[in-house]
């Protein structure tokens, strides 16, 4: 194999498995089960929220913000929420791709359910994220330049044939290596897909999907509740450096520490986020049921978890109440301070706001609401 060099097509990526000594290391055996531990806390954490729907539709908008974020995609969980489901032709280019990229996180999700990730499924998943059919890249001229320097720091492999092998071995290695532990295998591949780089666009954002569906395919999550691209933000910089020496110099083992880390300390922070979600759903429940007995049910305030930007269809179409009744209730509850009045275009939204801000924060607090102490208290 010849020396690397950036600015030529680096169609010599070795295949994978890559060396055993290199990726089973004392250290990342470690690491890899404090990083199983830690998903196994996540697991039991989303079990204890009575509607896993409530988890399914917040969750995955973070990190699709998050995921879009890092590729300047900028917009915000108050976007995502309001324009999520009914009115995505209504909302700005950023909001709509990053709800692109919660489309592809969903789709993926239902086919890894019933069958092995491969390149057909990339190539779906990517063209979810772009809004456009895709296939691989059939043109040279692709490069990653640093963004300040504009300097080349990498050239993927060129060629459609060379980029379906390539795939291949990828699909290959994560379907047929089980003697490899999967988070392991999850940081190789990630390395892998981002390396061969097989589309025009996208690939950072639908290597980041195939993260989250690889651990569902395996059992490791339920759903798609890891929010993996919050840490990616947070350590840019070694993201971005560990994958390109991995590509310089073989090091492996920095890189599948790295991602390690990465998946510990994210269930770590989502399990704490949905401690936090479900306290303030118990809390919500108590101040609802005392302040507005006639009105409340668990249901009800189950959708304002499901659906912090609700709508009075929302209430009829989950056979809460018919629609004046849903308008009387959504009124009271914003009289009340739950909800807050918004006008979307020709129809009234009602929003959540703790809930929004809880979404919102890094910090997994909220304030309870005035006037009621309850066991569910957190501090802020």
């Amino acid at each position: 194999m010849s020396a690397f060099d950036p600015k030529q097509p680096y169609n010599d990526l070795p295949d994978l498995p890559p060396p055993a000594d290199q990726i089973e290391t004392r250290d990342i055996l470690k690491k890899c089960i404090n990083a199983r531990v830690a998903l196994a806390e996540l697991k039991q954490a989303a079990e204890l929220i009575p509607n896993s729907a409530v988890l399914v539709n917040a969750l995955p908008l973070l990190e699709a913000r998050a995921s879009s974020e890092i590729e300047n995609i900028v917009t915000t969980t108050d976007k995502l929420f309001e324009y999520a489901d009914i009115a995505e032709d209504k909302a700005d280019a950023a909001t709509k791709e990053a709800l692109r990229y919660r489309s592809a996180l969903y789709e993926g999700t239902k086919m890894v359910m019933r069958k092995m990730l491969s390149t057909d499924m990339a190539i779906q998943i990517c063209s979810t994220v772009k809004g456009q059919e895709l296939d691989l890249r059939s043109e040279a001229g692709t490069t990653l330049t640093n963004r300040m320097s504009g300097e080349t720091i990498y050239t993927p492999p060129t060629g459609q044939k060379l980029l379906q092998q390539k795939l291949e071995n990828w699909a290959d290695f994560m379907r047929s290596r089980t003697d490899i532990d999967p988070l392991i295998r999850m940081a190789i591949q990630h390395y892998q897909f981002e390396a061969i780089h097989p589309f025009p666009d996208g690939n950072g954002r639908t290597g980041r999907i195939l993260n989250v569906l690889f651990l569902v395919e395996q059992g490791l999550l339920d759903s798609p509740i890891l929010y993996l691209s919050g840490y990616i933000i947070r350590n840019k910089a070694p993201y971005y450096r560990l994958l390109l020496k991995v590509t310089e110099e073989q090091a492996w083992d920095e890189w599948i520490l790295f991602m390690l880390g990465g998946v510990e300390e994210t269930c770590i922070w989502t399990t704490d986020k949905i401690k936090a979600i479900r306290e303030l759903m118990e809390h919500t429940a108590e101040y609802v049921q005392k302040q507005l007995p006639k009105i409340y049910t668990w249901e009800l305030v189950e959708l304002l978890f499901r659906q912090p930007y609700c709508r009075i269809g929302n209430l009829v179409d989950n056979g809460i109440a018919k629609r004046q009744t849903a308008s009387v209730y959504l009124k009271a509850l914003t009289d009340l301070g739950v909800l807050r009045e918004i006008k979307s275009g020709r129809e009234n939204l009602f929003v959540h706001p703790k809930y929004i801000e809880l979404l919102s924060g890094d910090e997994n607090v909220w304030v309870y609401y005035a006037g009621i102490e309850t066991e569910s208290q957190t501090e802020a």
